[in-house]
């Protein structure tokens, strides 16, 4: 991992802590992925941001919300979406992704 995506997973295991989520750790997309049953719930990009996991339906929400569509080099990941450390002053603000990754990962099967 980068030191930028280091910082940000520092930020992020406390607020996944207090969950008390059954969590797994692992590294992907250059950063570190939180797995929830076997699915990404969220994570950490390798520039540091913050990688949601959302419901495709929800992709203007989320964009209104402050989170811009993740790109894998030239490709669109629908259903990932990176929001920037600056627009996550606080724990609250990070908790608040986590609500709503929650809403749409607890929906899918466990792999």
């Amino acid at each position: 991992m980068t030191a930028a995506s280091d910082h940000m997973a520092a930020r992020l295991r406390p607020v996944l802590a207090k969950a008390k989520l059954e969590l797994v750790e692992k590294k992907m997309f250059g950063g570190m992925g939180f797995m929830l049953r076997g699915n990404m719930l969220i994570g950490t990009t390798a520039k540091g941001a913050l990688l949601v996991r959302i419901d495709p339906a929800k992709a203007e929400e989320a964009i209104a919300r402050g989170a811009e569509p993740m790109h894998m080099g030239p490709r669109l990941m629908t259903g990932f979406m990176a929001v920037s450390p600056s627009a996550l002053p606080e724990a609250a603000s990070i908790w608040t992704w986590v609500e709503f990754c929650l809403a749409y990962v607890s929906t899918l099967p466990k792999k």
